[in-house]
């Protein structure tokens, strides 16, 4: 029987079932493996699930009857594909599970910080509405979407649904993606920070993409632009991000990916997390409950596949 490990269930949610695995083989499932652990929790396994535990040579290596790795994401720079490609272990990620959930915080997260919703929300709650005596409240100004420019960074699946909502309230869309778009005009980096008043980010972290939005794409962009990150933490200075939303040259400031997850009390976000024009999700925008049922039943086809002799969402 195939044996199959569950590194970090915790992380895909606890609420969905996991039946797709278990009418696949023999299912060990941990709620989290801390690294110490991985190699020792991984060592008779024919199939390792994981979300984000990081594996590499340190803990594939005595991994010997280890066949295939199923990553619980369209990302996998946690997990050594050389070193996997080196020693025969298939890898296989999820592509386009999650591309309406995404989409969706993305929309929402532009949505609330151009209606100022936190703060409108919180006039409400307080009881300042009540005590004002007027039917209404206009401060902070807020502004329409139409009209304005929509810098998309990434044109896979994920930022071209961005950019068909984004037209559909009345945004102008500009992309940015290696190859030219088809239904969108494609500029440089350089341009679309010059131009847009709404930027967000969908790229994959990768070495062409780190710290893709730094100091100098910052300079460049709009006084008061707004910044959305739904890729990844690293694809941006963070540093720089938050200096520049100290400043005010980043108007307004969503993000749900951090280099170091959770952020820590020195990450340079902490500082800003509870400014008015910072909207800050601890890294959820994949986890619909939809789209985590989706995501089992997609990494249990991986591995039916693989078990069949055929090639599915194969990184390796």
């Amino acid at each position: 029987m195939v044996k199959i490990v569950l590194l970090d269930c915790e992380s895909i949610g606890l609420d969905i079932s996991l039946d797709p695995f278990r009418a696949l083989g023999e299912l060990l499932v941990y709620p989290a493996t801390p690294p110490e652990l991985i190699a020792e929790r991984i060592r008779e396994a024919d199939v390792v699930l994981t979300n984000k535990c990081r594996l590499n040579a340190s803990n594939l290596s005595e991994a010997d009857k280890l066949k295939l790795i199923c990553v619980a994401a369209t990302g996998f720079d946690n997990i050594d594909v050389s070193f996997c490609r080196e020693k025969g272990i298939a890898v296989c990620n999820v592509k386009g599970y999650s591309t309406d959930c995404v989409a969706q915080l993305t929309l929402a997260m532009a949505l609330s910080l151009v209606m100022h919703l936190k703060e409108y929300g919180t006039y409400a709650a307080d009881g300042s509405y009540t005590a004002s005596g007027r039917f209404n409240q206009l401060e902070p100004p807020f502004h329409e979407l139409r009209g304005k420019t929509w810098g998309v960074v990434g044109a896979g699946n994920i930022g071209m649904q961005v950019a068909r909502v984004a037209e559909a309230f009345g945004c102008k869309v500009i992309v940015y993606q290696r190859h030219p778009n088809s239904f969108y005009p494609t500029v440089s980096l350089e341009e679309l920070c010059l131009t847009a008043d709404i930027i967000s980010l969908h790229v994959p972290l990768n070495d062409s993409t780190r710290g893709l939005i730094g100091a100098r794409q910052i300079e460049l962009m709009k006084d008061g632009v707004m910044l959305i990150n739904v890729a990844r933490g690293a694809v941006t200075d963070e540093k720089a991000v938050a200096m520049a939303v100290e400043s005010g040259r980043i108007g307004a400031f969503g993000c749900d990916v951090y280099s170091t997850e959770p952020f820590p009390a020195d990450h340079p976000f902490y500082a800003i997390k509870e400014k008015p024009n910072v909207l800050l999700t601890p890294h959820m925008a994949w986890g619909g409950v939809e789209t985590r049922i989706r995501l089992i039943r997609e990494m249990a086809d991986n591995i039916k596949a693989f078990l069949a002799g055929e090639e599915r969402n194969r990184v390796v």
